[in-house]
């Protein structure tokens, strides 16, 4: 390995952390809201959509960019979006910060499903071992929380269930826009992600949230817990998809395993509530079954199919004919 390559390793492993430690904080922020007796997960990812919206919208327009695939489309990608912020910011009302965070590692389980379905993608056996594994270890987290759930009055296996359910959202979500980001432009993908995000977090606000933010007692410290909200999840939707095309799911997967680990110094030092000893079993064999998963990954393959045809994508306009084809 010559000193380019240890460099970009290096940046590539800064990024990852980066985005472990944004999850983290997000975390952190939405089990804090949560804490305070605030019930507004929508308006929470509201922000979040806006300030994509408004930071990529400005850029896309200022390039004068033609979407390239029928808005519909986008449309069916940010609805499913919303609704796995929304599960899984709800789910801190039930559950902890700790089983939040492993448990949406729900999402490789039920993209590894869609993916298989849809894409067409095809797994070796080892790869299904260690999703197999990781399920075992988020089965512990499950026990972990019953023996818990009599605690502090919540319900933490509803909040597992939410959490679970999200990440079924959020495995539609990230298998469209592989699917789209494959066969246009990541930058539109996320343009439109946040536009339609923005308005549907806006309908459904209005129809079901609007009580619950009419009720709440704005301060200094509860805007800023929005803003810091928004702004540390805005970093991690723009990061982790340059993190997939740079070094594959594999690492990303790794990556976001030491979110996990900060959820549980904050459980402690924040908290003070203690770990049920099960968690960290838990998190071992999650984190054996990510590896085992990672290893037996082809995402060195996929990142370079993804470059190149982003790269067509800039450069050669579509016909009507091929750009219905594309997406149909």
């Amino acid at each position: 390995m010559n000193k380019k390559e240890i460099w970009r390793l290096v940046f590539i492993l800064f990024l990852g952390q980066l985005v472990s430690f944004s999850l983290a904080v997000s975390s952190f922020i939405a089990s804090y809201i949560a804490s305070t007796g605030i019930d507004t997960p929508l308006t929470q990812s509201f922000f979040t959509y806006l300030t994509l919206s408004l930071v990529l919208g400005s850029i896309f327009l200022y390039r004068r960019c033609k979407p390239l695939v029928p808005w519909y489309w986008y449309l069916a990608l940010g609805f499913v979006d919303v609704q796995g912020n929304y599960l899984y910011v709800k789910a801190y009302q039930y559950s902890s910060i700790t089983s939040v965070t492993l448990l949406d590692c729900w999402t490789i389980p039920w993209v590894m499903i869609l993916t298989w379905f849809v894409l067409q993608t095809r797994y070796s056996l080892w790869q299904f071992v260690g999703a197999a594994i990781s399920v075992v270890g988020l089965a512990l987290v499950l026990l972990s929380d019953d023996k818990t759930s009599s605690n502090d009055g919540k319900k933490p296996l509803l909040g597992d269930a939410l959490v679970i359910g999200c990440t079924f959202f959020y495995a539609m979500s990230n298998v469209g826009e592989e699917f789209f980001a494959k066969r246009r432009n990541l930058f539109e993908v996320l343009t439109m992600l946040g536009v339609f995000g923005a308005l549907i977090s806006a309908c459904e606000i209005y129809i079901f949230e609007r009580k619950n933010l009419e009720s709440v007692q704005w301060s200094p410290t509860v805007i800023s817990l929005y803003i810091g909200y928004a702004a540390v999840s805005f970093l991690f939707y723009i990061l982790y998809p340059f993190i997939l095309k740079m070094s594959g799911s594999a690492l990303f997967n790794l990556s976001l395993l030491t979110s996990d680990m900060w959820a549980v110094v904050i459980r402690i030092f924040f908290y003070h509530q203690q770990v049920n000893w099960l968690y960290y079993l838990a998190f071992s064999i999650v984190a054996i079954g990510l590896i085992i998963y990672s290893l037996n990954e082809k995402s060195s393959a996929t990142a370079t199919t993804i470059e190149d045809e982003e790269a067509a994508d800039l450069h050669e306009p579509l016909s009507p004919e091929n750009e219905v084809n594309s997406v149909t």
